[in-house]
């Protein structure tokens, strides 16, 4: 296998940002692999799924280490996200969607692209609406947390599935909302990456089953992208999340406007 410099300097570049904000992992690396080097999107979705797996789990050790991972809420939404998962891909293979029109799947990326766009843009507003519900009426809305994350993790499961975008920028904001309280910026970066290592193993497996996953597009990817989630778990533990989050969700929205026009 020959090493491709420009796609481990990608694997550095999404990595980095993943490990800082739990957010652009699928939403940027999917669409990097489509329109800069040319990857079917099939192909693109599959081997990003098990390359976010890996990728994150090197970021959640780091997280654990420090003691930023909610496990209970990992748990709940793992109890909807792998059904999810598992669902989607025997619906995948029982309609041959495997083997669906690239046009179709590039849509489908478009749109999971603004609606991340969408979600990491209103990430605070959905935070004090959060807040608002659990202080105003606390007793209904701590009664209603589990069944709702366990609901927000069937959604992830589908959309991540279908398109390998959401686990980070969608579930952050959902957590955002379902545990206002409990969720510092570091303890929430943490608690996502770790839910998203089971969702992205069972997808991406799913997909390897389907045969979209390509081997040494993969290792090139992981070469640049542990370091580079490392790095950035180390700093995201150390410092306040800033405005990348918004810088991101631009970008998303001029890849997404991108895809449909391809």
């Amino acid at each position: 296998m020959d090493f491709d410099a420009l796609t481990a300097l990608a694997g550095v570049l999404v990595g980095l940002i993943v490990g800082i904000t739990g957010v652009g992992g699928g939403s940027l690396m999917t669409p990097i692999l489509v329109l800069l080097f040319g990857v079917a999107p099939q192909t693109a979705v599959g081997t990003d799924l098990l390359y976010a797996c890996i990728t994150k789990t090197f970021g959640v050790a780091v997280h654990h280490k420090h003691e930023t991972v909610d496990w209970q809420v990992v748990r709940r939404l793992a109890c909807g996200s792998l059904p999810g998962a598992a669902l989607t891909l025997l619906w995948m293979q029982a309609n041959h969607l495997s083997q669906m029109k690239s046009g179709v799947i590039l849509t489908a990326l478009a749109f999971a692209l603004i609606i991340t766009a969408i979600g990491i843009l209103t990430k605070d507003w959905m935070h004090a609406l959060g807040r608002r519900f659990r202080l105003g009426d606390s007793s209904r809305f701590k009664a209603l947390q589990p069944a709702l994350t366990v609901a927000a993790g069937v959604v992830l499961g589908v959309l991540v599935t279908l398109t390998s975008i959401g686990a980070g920028a969608l579930g952050t904001v959902m957590l955002l909302y379902l545990y206002p309280l409990r969720m510092t910026p570091n303890r929430l970066v943490g608690t996502d990456l770790a839910h998203a290592i089971p969702l992205t193993l069972i997808a991406g497996m799913g997909h390897l089953a389907l045969g979209n996953v390509n081997f040494p597009l993969l290792i090139n990817l992981l070469v640049g992208s542990i370091p580079g989630v490392l790095a950035g778990a180390w700093i995201s533990t150390r410092a306040p999340l800033g405005f990348m989050r918004y810088a991101i969700a631009l970008v998303l929205g001029a890849v997404a406007v991108k895809l449909l026009t391809v």
